[in-house]
């Protein structure tokens, strides 16, 4: 996360918004925040808004093409995880009825964590905090959180 002031909470309307966020997160890692913030109106346009169903149903030409997108961070690894992130976000919408109450049916943040980083590809502990702090999610304070992460 910046280190100058923490981002902006929402209250997410839709799945699109949790898609939008955790696409942030994929897309930051290994890019500094200012890249990242600078295309994303962009990314938002060539990922259709975020709409999950639109998402999860590009196919190989739809992949190629953003690949090549200068409006995006063109790493075709973290495209084509954006994808599979959509399907799984549906997926799991329909499990749990929605998707906070998948996110809010573990017992803690640590086991929250454990299983968006096994459900979702390019999600690391930094991503699922951000993920879950900008999406209004309990997370612990950022001192307590970087701290635990020091010890493992």
């Amino acid at each position: 996360m910046p280190t100058t002031q923490p981002p902006e909470r929402i209250v997410p309307k839709d799945l699109r918004d949790y898609l939008d966020v955790m696409s942030k997160a994929v897309f930051q890692a290994g890019f500094s925040w200012p890249v990242v913030a600078s295309k994303w109106p962009g990314t938002r346009e060539a990922f259709l808004d975020f709409d999950p169903e639109a998402v999860a149903g590009m196919v190989e030409p739809d992949i190629d093409a953003l690949a090549l997108d200068t409006r995006i961070i063109r790493n075709r690894r973290k495209i084509e995880a954006i994808v599979g992130n959509a399907s799984k976000i549906l997926d799991l919408e329909s499990e749990h009825r929605t998707f906070r109450a998948y996110l809010r049916s573990h017992t803690d943040f640590d086991s929250t964590v454990k299983s968006l980083r096994k459900e979702f590809k390019f999600l690391g502990d930094v991503g699922c905090y951000f993920f879950l702090y900008v999406v209004g999610e309990e997370v612990p304070p950022h001192d307590v959180f970087e701290a635990s992460r020091t010890r493992k």
